[in-house]
């Protein structure tokens, strides 16, 4: 028997067994209308990021512009960015279906670099990490003080199930974050 629940993961039941679909773009989505109600409330100003692309070729389909070659202008910082509480907010999300780690690949070495920057000059910067189909709040300074003490390629489950914070599922805000930031920031 199978069961199909649409919300917000679009999870399907099979005999007990979770199936998640399109996980990166389901937790992006989720963050971005938890975004759209933090600005429809005045609690945040905070946008995904969009990536920089150059147009090489347009082609035309059904009286829409396709970009048919393109490439990548510059390198993308972390995913998103803005304002709350009067401080600067900087934020990756990702998701692994890696059962014991999250590997350090999802995450590319400017992107490292921007993190450091960011938490430097006093702002504010995390990870947002889908791991065993928990979400988790991972403090950026937590996520380099792991990278400087640890000879790995990936950061432990262990580690995020111990220093993150984990995210709960509700209606408004879906995924309610700067609760969090609240808890850890302020």
């Amino acid at each position: 028997m199978i069961i199909v629940l649409k919300n917000s993961l679009d999870k399907t039941y099979n005999n007990k067994q979770l199936i998640y679909k399109n996980r990166g773009m389901d937790l992006e989505n989720m963050i971005n209308r938890s975004n759209q109600y933090y600005l429809d409330t005045d609690k945040a100003v905070i946008y995904k990021k969009p990536t920089p692309i150059g147009v090489v070729k347009v082609a035309f389909k059904d009286n829409h512009k396709i970009i048919d070659r393109g490439y990548f202008k510059e390198q993308s910082t972390l995913d998103y960015n803005g304002l709350y509480k009067g401080k600067y907010l900087d934020f990756e999300a990702k998701v692994t279906k890696n059962k014991t780690s999250f590997p350090l690949n999802n995450i590319h070495a400017h992107q490292i670099e921007h993190m450091k920057k960011v938490i430097k000059h006093g702002g504010i910067s995390f990870l947002i990490i889908m791991i065993n189909e928990i979400i988790y709040l991972l403090k950026g300074e937590d996520f380099l003080e792991y990278l400087n003490t640890h000879g790995r390629k990936s950061v432990a489950y262990e580690y995020i199930k111990e220093k993150g914070y984990e995210l709960k599922i509700k209606l408004n805000p879906e995924l309610d974050y700067l609760k969090i930031v609240d808890k850890i920031y302020f």
